[in-house]
């Protein structure tokens, strides 16, 4: 028995998924769900090994729940929207089901579903997803990161700045600072570089809580921010920001 969850904001494609499923004797379903936040939960409480995943939910997406998961289940996308659909095969997905599809186009996700749950590790997706995490160039306005058994939704310009912690970072706010599994390059590839300028290879700053820039020693200098922190500032940073805030 194949154990599976489905993830869908929309009760009439939940009730699809469902007749589609019970034609098929060996997938047990553990749940359906509305929401990111409630799927998110679910998938690490009851481990599924196959969940049928919206992608444009409200609360979390379903690209931004597979960011917080460790231990990654097999994926099949569901949605209305083909624009979706090359992200959702880099994501190394099983499959991706346009909405209206038909039984015989469920049968075939579902199939390949099942050969690639009989010979490969869901690992194996995850370490693919955190690879196209690195390469997609598409800028984000917002963050999602977990506080124990919380989800924080961060807007991408409540940041102060944000501190390199080796393979994590550090998120500032005017809240607290959060911690999140990600690496400064790709956070420099994805914020809006005429508001987030890497000023060190420690940190990114959000220009607009910039209050104060001096120099200090010879040829580097000191940023005073909104909330009191100074930071400082490398050449090439200083540079960057010159370039940016015209002075």
């Amino acid at each position: 028995m194949i154990k599976t969850i489905i993830i869908e904001d929309e009760q009439p494609a939940r009730n699809l998924i469902k007749h589609y499923l019970s034609k098929h004797a060996d997938i047990e379903l553990l749940g359906e769900f509305s929401d990111g936040f409630t799927g998110l939960k679910a998938i690490q409480e009851l481990k599924p090994q196959l969940v049928f995943l919206d992608i444009q939910m409200p609360k979390l997406t379903g690209f931004e729940l597979l960011e917080l998961i460790d231990d990654l289940p097999h994926i099949i996308f569901s949605t209305a929207y083909d624009q979706f659909a090359i992200r959702a095969f880099e994501l190394n997905a099983v499959d991706y089901l346009l909405k209206p599809y038909s039984q015989d186009r469920f049968d075939q996700a579902l199939q390949k579903a099942k050969e690639r749950i009989s010979k490969e590790k869901p690992g194996n997706e995850l370490k693919k997803l955190a690879e196209h995490i690195a390469e997609n160039n598409d800028l984000i306005d917002r963050l999602v990161v977990k506080t124990g058994s919380k989800i924080k939704v961060i807007p991408i310009d409540q940041i102060i700045y944000i501190e390199s912690q080796d393979d994590y970072v550090m998120i500032y706010t005017a809240e607290g600072k959060f911690l999140k599994q990600q690496t400064m390059k790709y956070l420099e590839q994805h914020l809006n570089p005429s508001k987030f300028i890497r000023t060190h290879r420690s940190y990114i700053v959000n220009i607009d809580t910039i209050k104060q820039l001096e120099l200090y020693e010879k040829s580097s200098y000191l940023a005073t921010l909104s909330n009191g922190t100074k930071l400082k500032i490398s050449d090439s940073g200083y540079k960057a920001l010159k370039g940016v805030m015209k002075f």
